[in-house]
């Protein structure tokens, strides 16, 4: 149906009350009482109830109602979509946030993971640092173990030589009797060695 006949229909059902009012009331002037308690006048009121009444029903049925229904499918259409996007919301949403929490649970165990890599290394390099430290505290050690046992070697043979050489002094003096400085070496090696089997026994 056009939008002419629609408006044309509605005109007819605005106009046609009005036009039977003017009618009834032009047949009733010239007698006293209701127009409508009239018998002469009943078929003319039934027809003309008959259009009227057809006349809203084709409005009703073919303007009113399926505007009204077009009105009522576009809400549900629309609520309908709203309630799906709604759903599609909700849905991207939980998907978002398990993806989050995914994403959230292996940073901490990659965290973690490098936490103890880390960890491990800075052991690793902490032995080896107290290794090397320890090597070359060793080394020095020796060293100087090395350089005091050679000290007290040359200290001992000095002690040694002074000894014969008192000892040597001491003989000629008291006893008048003279020695070779070998033999007074000899003697003092001699109890130098008893001396230090006696300290280490």
């Amino acid at each position: 149906m056009t939008e002419n006949t629609r408006n044309r229909l509605t005109a007819i059902a605005v106009a046609l009350p009005a036009f039977m009012s003017a009618k009834a009331f032009a047949a009733g002037a010239s007698e006293p009482g209701l127009p409508q308690l009239d018998i002469a006048t009943w078929p003319s009121q039934l027809f003309w109830l008959v259009v009227l009444f057809g006349a809203g029903y084709l409005v009703m049925a073919k303007i009113v109602t399926p505007r009204i229904g077009a009105v009522l499918e576009e809400r549900r259409q629309t609520v309908d979509g709203d309630l799906e996007k709604a759903r599609a919301a909700s849905a991207d949403a939980a998907k978002i946030r398990a993806d989050y929490e995914s994403d959230l649970e292996k940073a901490r165990i990659e965290a973690a993971e490098f936490a103890k890599q880390a960890a491990m290394e800075a052991t690793k390099k902490a032995e080896a640092a107290d290794a090397k430290i320890a090597k070359k505290l060793a080394d020095k050690v020796g060293a100087a173990e090395a350089k005091l046992a050679e000290a007290k070697t040359s200290a001992m043979a000095n002690l040694n030589d002074v000894a014969a050489e008192a000892a040597m002094a001491a003989v000629a003096s008291l006893a008048g009797i003279k020695t070779s400085s070998a033999q007074a070496s000899k003697t003092a090696s001699s109890i130098a060695t008893k001396l230090a089997k006696q300290e280490t026994n």
